[in-house]
């Protein structure tokens, strides 16, 4: 399903977003920047410990901001680490929202044209598909609105949850 929002082409896919051919992709991190499981864990394995590594540095990361390392053995060339919790643990619509905003920002602050978006907080985060594809899906329209570089978002459902939520989500823009 595709839609075009104020020039910028959205996307929702079935798939693995480590597999995704965009500039760069979005880790819903936590603020410490340790990647042990879920997204954050699937990242690592498949673009190597060179990212964690990375991403270490910068560590601890509010809510509400992002940093952008590189991809490893990934065929993006960042990942946005957007933290949705500080430590592992339950997360909020509004860190959702708060994080999808950051990872947004930090995208055209290095010039990605094209970011993909996993469920966000979904995970260890606790949040149910809907509600967070809802939350990301507002915080795109938001930053678009604004104004932004970015030409493509993709939002990639490895679940058929998440990749539902996101189809009805899109519907807000």
């Amino acid at each position: 399903m595709k839609v075009v929002y104020r020039g910028v082409e959205v996307e929702v896919k079935r798939g693995n977003i480590v597999e995704e051919e965009v500039e760069a992709i979005v880790n819903p991190a936590n603020s410490y920047m340790i990647m042990g499981g879920g997204v954050a864990g699937a990242i690592k394995k498949a673009g190597g410990d060179v990212i964690e590594k990375e991403a270490r540095k910068y560590a601890p990361v509010p809510i509400g901001k992002a940093v952008a390392t590189t991809a490893g053995k990934l065929r993006a060339k960042f990942v946005i680490h957007a933290p949705t919790m500080e430590k592992p643990g339950p997360t909020t619509i509004e860190n959702v929202r708060l994080a999808t905003l950051a990872a947004l920002k930090c995208a055209d602050d290095v010039k990605a044209a094209s970011i993909a978006f996993p469920g966000m907080g979904t995970g260890v985060g606790g949040l149910s598909p809907s509600e967070s594809a809802l939350a990301v899906v507002k915080a795109v329209k938001e930053h678009v609105d604004g104004g932004t570089s970015i030409k493509r978002i993709v939002f990639v459902g490895l679940g058929e949850d998440v990749f539902e939520a996101y189809k009805e989500a899109l519907k807000l823009l």
